[in-house]
């Protein structure tokens, strides 16, 4: 038996018939819990009620910012974030895939609660196939934060979700959609782009040795 406001997100034809009813949920500045490479995120669109939505929702620090993913450079174009020289070359090799860039820019297109302290956006281009063909249906990124609640793992299935967010789900803020049991897998390599030398931040999937070698004087994680 389905449960309502949990939609089956697996085979391509799910995925597909899933696609007009998120597109309705994020509208209505709704917040999607999704599948990603790594584990279960939460997300919504980029505007500032959507983000207070996944804010409220998580009961997260306010000044914590949250992950963009995208599905094109295009993306990355129409937010107006500064994507060139070391940084390009990191995207060039390793996106999509588990690679975050705290990228510059973007002071118009970007609300203030999706910028770090260092004064960036990170992004991801999902290599998660069907989140990539919902952000492709979307036309936009979405926001990206861990499933979980405060002192607890992600989730690693859309079972744990419904059993900690069913009040949520029920009134339709939360949207679910399942893409199964998630294999464990190391989270994503975030690099610092916004100074004069690109910087590990937090390591992850991609070790610093193979980023060093599009880019030498990649700074941290020895």
């Amino acid at each position: 038996m389905t449960t309502p406001g949990v939609v089956p997100f697996w085979s391509p034809a799910e995925i597909e018939a899933s696609i007009p009813g998120t597109l309705a949920h994020l509208a209505a500045n709704g917040v999607l819990a999704y599948p990603t490479e790594t584990v279960y995120g939460f997300g919504g669109a980029i505007d500032e009620p959507s983000v207070d939505a996944l804010v409220a929702l998580k009961g997260r620090d306010p000044g914590k910012p949250f992950l963009v993913l995208v599905a094109s450079s295009e993306m990355v174009a129409r937010l107006d974030l500064r994507l060139a020289g070391d940084a390009a070359r990191l995207a060039a090799r390793h996106w999509p895939g588990a690679l975050t860039l705290v990228l510059p820019g973007g002071d118009r297109r970007v609300p203030a609660r999706l910028r770090g302290p260092e004064g960036g956006v990170a992004v991801r281009w999902t290599s998660h196939p069907a989140i990539a063909r919902l952000l492709l249906a979307y036309g936009s990124p979405i926001t990206s934060t861990s499933a979980n609640r405060a002192g607890r793992p992600p989730a690693m299935s859309a079972a744990e979700i419904v059993a900690d967010w069913s009040d949520a789900i029920r009134r339709s803020q939360l949207r679910v959609l399942d893409g199964g049991r998630l294999v464990p897998s190391p989270s994503s390599t975030v690099v610092d782009c916004t100074g004069r030398r690109l910087r590990v931040i937090r390591p992850g999937a991609i070790p610093s040795a193979t980023l060093r070698e599009s880019v030498p004087d990649l700074i941290g994680d020895l």
